[in-house]
């Protein structure tokens, strides 16, 4: 006769394959229940878009067949409570588990592209995802979102005025781009950027998030660091593309999250446009901009590298009508984008497990 004490035993020599340690240890094992060869019970996941859940499930049958019962009939079940890192006096965005900023040295480079595909990728995986378009100046998220004629409505909280995001593909979106007219320059300067992100913050409504994705401008400015002020952020991915130009500004901005009074480490860096692959030769690969470039700046600053994202013609012209490249129907792209996101969201959860909690930064003027 199987007992919990015996499944516990069995299911301690399970590794968390990311965390380094056993799934009883990391008290990710609940609601055990055993009635003669049958057990089943649920395995706590640190995000619902863990890419390494049937890995586990598989260690956990075989676990209890080698250990325990090798007849016996083993159900896994899984459910997700997000990891979060952190740390906010003020409690800003309290319903939001993790903050994530997509940072790159120069525009140009398909941030923004990557941003909207990272936060789909997560969202099919089953997170709950927000995306922040902080972009001011050169918004993107309404065009790639198909939602350009589309204004956000006001919800009053508590006597308070808040902006509810749009909803697109599951996801939350807000944008400059929806709160003024396209064809209209946002002619800002740094104070008034500075005060529109904070109100994107502190004035919207975007309820329960397993995670936030803001798309950031270029460069290192302004923008970034009353982010930063704002709110603690969860980690910083550097989007490159391999050509010596893009690199040198990418590592300006890795330089920024490296400096010591900015408390926000790298979850990791993936490189856009690494090679252009024609969708009628699939498995040819040109690289055009040179050749992996922003994996070797990953190897030179001891980052995490998340991949590389194709140049292919249907994630532009997905871009350009509104439909993403994860909601399209091209399988090569969306599997590049499913393949980054999977290593991001790993490295969140071993960011969240191993490295002090996220506080915002106090910078001296």
């Amino acid at each position: 006769m199987m007992t919990e004490l015996d499944v516990l035993k069995a299911l301690s020599n399970v590794q968390e394959p990311d965390l380094g340690k056993d799934l009883v240890t990391l008290n990710m094992i609940k609601d055990i229940v055993i009635k003669n060869n049958e057990v089943s019970f649920t395995v706590v996941l640190t995000t619902p878009a863990c890419p390494l859940k049937d890995m586990i499930g598989n260690a956990c049958i075989n676990a209890i067949k080698l250990l325990v019962n090798k007849e016996a009939i083993v159900h896994v079940n899984f459910s997700a409570n997000t990891s979060s890192n952190r740390k906010d006096a003020q409690q800003i965005l309290s319903g939001v588990k993790n903050i994530i900023a997509v940072v790159s040295g120069k525009g140009g480079v398909g941030k923004s592209t990557v941003s909207a595909n990272l936060a789909l990728a997560l969202s099919e995986g089953g997170a709950k995802v927000g995306l922040m378009d902080a972009d001011i100046y050169g918004p993107s998220v309404p065009i790639m979102f198909g939602v350009r004629s589309e204004r956000p409505m006001m919800r009053e909280i508590d006597g308070k005025a808040f902006i509810i995001p749009l909803e697109k593909f599951n996801i939350k979106l807000l944008s400059i781009g929806l709160l003024v007219d396209e064809k209209s320059a946002v002619v800002w300067r740094g104070p008034m950027a500075s005060s529109a992100i904070r109100q994107f913050i502190t004035e919207v409504d975007w309820g329960e998030l397993d995670y936030l994705v803001i798309d950031m401008p270029p460069g290192t400015g302004d923008i970034h660091l009353t982010l930063m002020q704002t709110v603690a952020v969860t980690g910083a991915i550097i989007v490159t593309t391999p050509q010596n130009v893009a690199l040198a500004d990418a590592k300006k901005a890795i330089a920024m999250f490296g400096q010591a009074q900015v408390n926000v480490p790298i979850v990791g860096l993936v490189e856009n446009m690494a090679y252009f692959t024609p969708e009628e030769l699939p498995n040819n690969k040109y690289y055009l901009f040179g050749k992996e470039g922003g994996k070797k700046l990953a190897e030179e600053y001891d980052l995490p590298f998340l991949g590389q994202i194709p140049l292919v013609q249907s994630i532009r012209e997905g871009g350009d009508n509104g439909i993403p490249a994860m909601v399209s129907e091209n399988e090569i792209t969306k599997h590049s984008f499913r393949t980054f996101a999977s290593m991001a969201v790993r490295n969140i959860a071993v960011r969240n497990a191993n490295l002090p909690k996220t506080t915002v930064i106090e910078v001296v003027d």
